[in-house]
């Protein structure tokens, strides 16, 4: 039975999170990366990880490096990049795919308030053609050093902690964003609650 210190800790946890704010990871193979990436959705109030994994593997997630974070976090699962945003789209999303290219926007740029997905893509080849076709926008970390990215999950903290700015200077961390039936199943979820 989950003690009242736990109970009001969950409560305190799912009151922060941003149902409209998700991450899409399209074909990672590091299970640093994933984890490391799985642990700041965490943080920063993230509930949903969209997950689009061709691979025949499991999905790599590393408890040592996620601190068990993806417990707290609802992983969807695509086979496809198109799969993934046309569900996103049907959901009224905005999808914003990570960039390096001279059409990308600053990161800074764009509104992180609408419903939105942030796409992080492969660590050696980013997002695919697909993913830059789909997107509403292209968007991009500015570089002023030798090399041309950095790395994945230090990438999607600075961008998530940015639209996390934006997101509590127009008060959406102070009350809960989850409508009654949301709240209650992750509620149940949480505490393993049947």
């Amino acid at each position: 039975m989950p003690t009242k210190n736990r109970k009001q800790r969950v409560r305190e946890v799912l009151s922060h999170r941003q149902p409209d704010l998700r991450i899409v990871l399209e074909d990672i193979t590091n299970t640093h990366n994933a984890s490391a990436v799985a642990r700041t959705c965490d943080a920063a109030g993230i509930l949903y990880l969209d997950i689009i994994y061709t691979s025949p593997e499991p999905f790599p997630i590393n408890e040592s490096i996620s601190t068990k974070a993806e417990k707290w976090l609802h992983f969807n699962h695509f086979s496809s990049t198109e799969e993934c945003f046309l569900s996103l789209k049907k959901k009224k999303y905005k999808i914003a795919s990570t960039h390096l290219g001279p059409d990308a926007l600053p990161y800074t740029s764009i509104d992180y308030t609408q419903p939105i997905a942030l796409v992080f893509g492969n660590e050696k080849k980013g997002v695919s053609d697909q993913a830059l076709e789909l997107s509403d926008y292209l968007i991009k970390i500015p570089m002023f050093g030798m090399v041309q990215s950095l790395n994945l999950s230090v990438s999607a903290g600075i961008i998530l902690y940015h639209a996390c700015q934006e997101r509590i200077k127009k008060g959406w961390y102070d009350k809960s964003r989850l409508n009654e039936k949301a709240f209650k199943k992750f509620w149940n979820e949480w505490l393993g609650i049947k």
